[in-house]
């Protein structure tokens, strides 16, 4: 009998050692071939243009070739569920953002795919910096002018690039925070809402800054705040609104994604891979040229407790305002 159980242990170890070199050799042959980025909207978009200037470092860090995949639909669940149905072997990989991975679990009974299930989160990238912006015609300067302006008036009228779109969501969370009451116009993308912006025809809009700037730019409308928590290093001037409500905070957040089955090592390779990335100045210089602020993440089990905290923020959000979507 002993003989038997020595036996059995000798196997097992043997398993387990075999099973840790593998690991390590999957970690130490990582990449084998050029890595695929998929990235949910299109070309010169600002998830684009995080995976590519990430791209490009992580191909002089790696040795492979670094892909961009634009695969634009559904809001970016399109590209979202192409990651769940992908190789988990690290060489696909995602640029996911807010809305298909945290917003969209509110809002829709059902999606392809589960956000916590299905995706290994390695660390968050960036901060798409979303601006509260105001006819500069209106005179008003301030988050609290803008308040105590719009309560006066009998209707108030705030634009979105779409129902359930992040901008739509930031503009209900602030009515409800602020106390107001204002009418949601939601428009097929940011453009063309900024241009009745532009004409007086709204009032107000949380909009990308990359999207508004020439407008800004141009003295039409103007920044009076960021939707994020704090103030960001690239627009060191505008408040942030939770200057204004305590507590508000909206975080257009960008990470990336591997499939859930990846090994831990690849991983931990990647997130190593990325935080360096993160730190060349080459890469902070091209984003914040389009309104875009490098961001990371102290672990990626660090990234996934950020993922669900706001998950579950928005879905409370959602609830609040009533918003149901059909896919």
């Amino acid at each position: 009998m002993r003989t038997f159980r020595a036996g059995v242990c000798i196997a097992l170890l043997g398993t387990s050692l075999g099973l840790l070199a593998t690991v390590v050799e999957a970690q130490q042959r990582y990449p084998a071939r050029p890595i695929r980025i998929l990235i949910p909207f299109p070309a010169a978009g600002a998830a684009d243009t995080i995976g590519r200037t990430l791209g490009e470092q992580l191909a002089a860090q790696l040795g492979q070739p670094v892909v961009m995949d634009n695969r634009p639909g559904a809001a970016g669940r399109l590209a979202t569920e192409m990651l769940a149905r992908a190789e988990a072997d690290g060489h696909t990989l995602l640029v996911g953002g807010v809305g298909p991975l945290a917003i969209s679990p509110g809002l829709y009974k059902k999606l392809p795919y589960d956000p916590e299930r299905d995706f290994a989160p390695v660390t968050r990238v960036a901060e798409i910096i979303n601006v509260m912006v105001v006819n500069a015609a209106t005179g008003v300067t301030t988050p609290r002018q803008f308040i105590d302006w719009a309560r006066k008036r009998s209707e108030t009228r705030f634009g979105s690039s779409g129902p359930g779109q992040f901008d739509h969501l930031v503009g209900e969370f602030f009515q409800r925070e602020a106390k107001l009451a204002m009418t949601h116009v939601p428009y097929k993308g940011g453009g063309p809402a900024l241009v009745d912006m532009v004409s007086g025809d709204l009032q107000v809009m949380f909009a990308t800054y990359v999207t508004a700037v020439p407008h800004i730019r141009g003295g039409r409308l103007r920044a009076i705040a960021v939707s994020t928590p704090e103030r960001q290093p690239v627009l060191p001037d505008l408040p942030a609104l939770s200057e204004t409500i305590p507590g508000f905070g909206a975080s257009n957040w960008n990470g990336i994604f591997a499939p859930s089955r990846t090994p831990r090592a690849i991983v931990d390779r990647l997130y190593a891979e990325i935080r360096q990335a993160l730190q060349h100045p080459e890469v902070r210089k091209r984003q914040n040229a389009v309104g875009i602020e490098p961001a990371g993440s102290a672990s990626p089990s660090e990234f996934a407790q950020f993922i669900r905290a706001d998950t579950q923020r928005w879905a409370r959000i959602i609830r609040a305002a009533d918003i149901r979507l059909e896919q």
